[in-house]
């Protein structure tokens, strides 16, 4: 028979066991084991792109293991995020999900190869890419009001520049039209850059683009910011109303990077990450990062940014029936 010592020395034990905080296991051992893969499903240097690779240096500080990004261009992002959703759901695959990918492939593209809502497990967004209407200074308007009523006036005359179809800059030009009665004559571009060429050289007065590609050109005098996309004002420039307060309350549109992994990814190791990744955002070196870029961090927990995703796929659903905004593949 153990002695009372021998008894008193097992349950010790055992309550430690049980006390032990839980560590994320995957394949057998603690996760990670291997080096972590993050797939981006854009060329490198996009927004998208620079974002997870500053969080994936971050993490790979923390990890025992590196976290590597592959970059999986083509197909308006598509490719990427099917490989994504079909890898091994053990955490060691991830994939950075977008406004794009994930918000508004589902309404736009006649062949979607994932479901956008049932085959990912949502762990954070990451960040937030403010947009804004931006003029030339020889557009007559300085504020969105003005604009709305100049649109409603003469319909379909006020050419307004967006980086190409179904982008962001494009949905975000559509919503502004769709929920304030502003037609708007939409002029895509290949891209940011020929649309801002045009803007500053006056072929176009009007212009739906990111905060971080106009701001040097704000600054310069040589465009006007009208009002910004987000919903709350940009700390880049505080003086800038929202749409939402001008003429459209609840307005919101906006680019962001997230990350997801495969839908039967681990629970705990969605947790691990999600718990990592929010820590690495909340850093103050990591929001100043951010801010130089003029992007904002957006961390917050995977029920919150699943809910998020869902309600991005019902707003430009609804965007892209009313301007019929489709694209091929």
């Amino acid at each position: 028979m153990a002695s009372s010592a021998t008894r008193r020395r097992v349950l010790a034990s055992a309550a430690g066991l049980l006390a032990a905080p839980a560590t994320p296991r995957a394949q057998g051992g603690a996760w990670p084991e291997r080096p972590v893969r993050i797939i981006v499903p854009f060329p490198p240097g996009q927004a998208a792109d620079t974002v997870t690779r500053l969080v994936a240096e971050e993490l790979s500080r923390r990890w025992p293991q590196r976290v590597v990004v592959e970059n999986r261009g083509g197909g308006a992002g598509a490719p990427g995020l099917e490989a994504g959703a079909r890898a091994a759901p053990d955490g060691y695959t991830l994939t950075a999900g977008t406004s794009g990918t994930l918000g508004v492939n589902p309404s736009v593209l006649a062949r979607v190869p994932y479901d956008a809502e049932r085959d990912f497990a949502f762990i954070t967004n990451v960040a937030v890419v403010p947009l804004l209407l931006v003029a030339h200074p020889s557009f007559p308007h300085r504020d969105a009001r003005a604009l709305v009523a100049a649109a409603k006036a003469a319909p379909g005359t006020v050419d307004i520049a967006t980086a190409g179809p179904a982008t962001s800059q494009h949905m975000a030009a559509e919503l502004f039209s769709h929920r304030t009665g502003a037609r708007l004559n939409m002029v895509h571009y290949r891209g940011s850059g020929p649309g801002v060429a045009d803007l500053l050289s006056g072929n176009v007065k009007l212009m739906m683009d990111s905060v971080i590609s106009a701001l040097p050109h704000i600054q310069a005098g040589k465009l006007v910011p009208l009002a910004v996309t987000t919903t709350e004002r940009v700390p880049q420039l505080p003086q800038v109303p929202t749409i939402g307060e001008a003429v459209s309350p609840g307005y919101g549109a906006f680019g962001w990077t997230g990350l997801v992994g495969p839908a039967a990814m681990p629970a705990e190791v969605v947790r691990k990450v999600n718990a990592d990744v929010v820590s690495v955002l909340r850093e103050p070196a990591m929001v100043a990062r951010f801010t130089e870029m003029a992007v904002i961090a957006a961390p917050g927990t995977p029920e919150e940014f699943g809910a998020f995703v869902r309600r991005e796929i019902a707003q430009w659903r609804e965007v892209a029936r009313a301007a019929n905004v489709r694209l091929e593949g």
